[in-house]
């Protein structure tokens, strides 16, 4: 059945909540483009110190209930365990991975013939099948590795430039970050401490029906960045260690720097490890060494693995994210954020269908609807 016309007075009521609610998702997008940025990047210790505080909470309160130990006594505990074991695992793994970069650096023009020597391998071992191309494809492959050699010449040494560069610009800020770390360090632990009291008051300042929904936005939220974020970590994680113990196991140099490398590439979405591991093998088939390649596949094949069985037991099997909408998300936030925007645009895709379903956008749907029937009435009325 056909609904009939608004009055006017219902009219302008309705396409009056419909301009305050353009106005209020307008000022909140702009308010997220322009002033979240420098305001996460202004309390970025104390954020961090929350997400740290969310996590230990079980924890704490398992031991204080276990132990009869006071929560504060008990918070200082694990925080001071936490930092430690990290700081200790964090220095030694940037020490670690520095050492390697030094080593790169120092011995890049060895690695440089190295990687030249094997172009020619591939070459010759292609050349049966660049002869029976025409003369313009063989010309071109033949130039191909001086253009290789003499991009490999100008780029490396200027990313190894940016590196030390970078760095230089890192040990300018360190006095900075010292007090960064220290106010991150107590932020933690008052946090960690004072946790439920914390949330019981913050709760206290919504209504009924408002404090629902701000614990409905609360699960969804923590459920896509803290769950599926966090999964996705956890699973890089695994992922790094398989392609360090591989790479140690066949003696490859700069193992841990290749490993992190690699692991990084695979937290990104569509990219993965695969894409460098899979030419890295086919080069090596091609250059003769068969135990290589051998050995690199095999090791993609346990990555490969390890994801099929790991992501359904830490992701879910469903994530309510289709196909589409996972690709349309990571290729609109890579035009928008590169890198980042790439792993978080299916997250934020995430927040966005849980927040719809959860029935905050039905007072929106609603008014669009009758402003779409009242709109198909006014045009079929005959004049």
């Amino acid at each position: 059945m056909d609904r009939a016309e608004l009055t006017w007075s219902q009219r302008g009521r309705l396409w009056l909540r419909l301009g305050i609610r353009l106005v209020l998702a307008l000022a909140a997008l702009l308010a997220a483009i322009f002033l979240l940025p420098p305001l996460l990047s202004l309390f970025m210790p104390f954020v961090l110190a929350l997400a740290v505080a969310w996590m230990l909470n079980p924890v704490v309160r398992t031991v204080h209930q276990k132990t009869g130990l006071s929560r504060r006594p008990a918070a200082f505990l694990l925080v001071a365990l936490l930092f430690c074991l990290a700081g200790g695992a964090l220095a030694y793994f940037v020490y670690a991975v520095a050492g390697e970069t030094l080593s790169l650096a120092n011995n890049w023009q060895q690695i440089r013939l190295e990687l030249e020597s094997a172009g020619e391998r591939v070459l010759d071992s292609l050349r049966p099948f660049l002869d029976a191309l025409p003369a313009p494809v063989w010309d071109w492959a033949d130039q191909l590795m001086p253009r290789v050699n003499g991009w490999l010449e100008a780029v490396i040494p200027e990313v190894l430039a940016g590196v030390a560069g970078g760095a230089g610009a890192l040990a300018v800020r360190v006095p900075a970050f010292l007090v960064g770390l220290i106010v991150f360090l107590m932020a933690a632990y008052f946090l960690t401490a004072d946790y439920p009291t914390l949330r019981y008051q913050v709760s206290r300042l919504f209504g009924g029906r408002a404090r629902e929904r701000m614990l409905s936005l609360r699960e969804i939220v923590s459920g896509a960045f803290g769950g599926y974020l966090r999964a996705e970590f956890f699973l890089s994680v695994g992922v790094f260690f398989i392609l360090l113990i591989g790479f140690l196991m066949m003696r490859q140099n700069y193992a841990l720097l290749i490993a992190l490398l690699l692991a990084v590439m695979d937290f990104i979405p569509i990219i993965g490890a695969g894409t460098v591991m899979v030419p890295w093998a086919v080069v090596a088939l091609l250059t003769g060494e068969y135990r290589q390649a051998v050995t690199l596949m095999a090791i993609w094949g346990v990555i490969c693995l390890f994801r099929r069985v790991g992501e359904p037991k830490f992701v879910g099997a469903q994530t309510g994210l289709s196909p589409i909408l996972s690709l349309m998300s990571i290729y609109v936030g890579m035009r928008l954020a590169g890198v980042a925007g790439m792993i978080l645009g299916p997250i934020l895709c995430l927040v966005v269908l849980g927040i719809g379903r959860a029935g905050f956008f039905d007072g929106w749907l609603e008014d669009l609807r009758l402003a779409a029937a009242d709109t198909a009435a006014i045009l079929r009325r005959r004049p």
